[in-house]
């Protein structure tokens, strides 16, 4: 496989934004030159430790509380984070961005995180998804099962357990798709 310079038309085609990092204990996120474009509206916010009110500035108005609900419960308890809601563009678009990272200790203890933005607004069939389908989404068995098995791996990277990581892999292949299957 090559570096990710060369993986970059393969990420676009994937519908990859950017990524964000976040030191919870100081309530700022710092964004990629996609990430600051899209979400936070502003390309000159790259690399600036901005608040979570900044950084998703462009999300839809209708999707702003219980999403920023779920960002701050995630930063008191620490663990996988997965939300897709709607942002718009400064033209006006409505897109569909799906939100995954982790939240997790430093070396010094302090909660910090890290994830990514994918674009995937051309897997709604309509521009709309009712809250009751969101929440059924947060109670969905396998996705959970997905951020757990995330969990997990990176535990087991970190402990060296090679043999582990590689089921925990298996695993999350499976789940994958399982997912993809679900959603044809």
């Amino acid at each position: 496989m090559g570096s990710i310079a060369e993986s970059a038309p393969a990420l676009k085609a994937a519908g990859f934004i950017g990524v964000w990092s976040t030191n919870v204990v100081a309530g700022r996120t710092i964004l990629d030159a996609g990430a600051a474009a899209l979400l936070a509206g502003n390309p000159d916010l790259v690399g600036h430790p901005i608040p979570m009110e900044i950084a998703l500035g462009a999300t839809h108005p209708d999707d702003r509380a219980w999403l920023f609900e779920r960002i701050l419960r995630v930063r008191q308890t620490g663990g996988p984070f997965s939300a897709e809601f709607r942002i718009v563009t400064a033209a006006g678009d409505v897109r569909w961005i799906l939100n995954r990272g982790l939240l997790a200790p430093d070396e010094s203890g302090k909660l910090t995180g890290l994830g990514a933005y994918i674009d995937t607004t051309d897997s709604h069939a309509s521009p709309f998804i009712s809250a009751a389908s969101l929440t059924e989404r947060l109670d969905d068995p396998l996705e959970a099962a997905a951020d757990r098995c995330l969990q997990a791996h990176r535990h087991l990277k970190r402990g060296g357990f090679t043999d582990l990581r590689r089921v925990a892999e298996v695993l999350l292949t499976g789940i994958g798709r399982a997912l993809a299957e679900r959603k044809m």
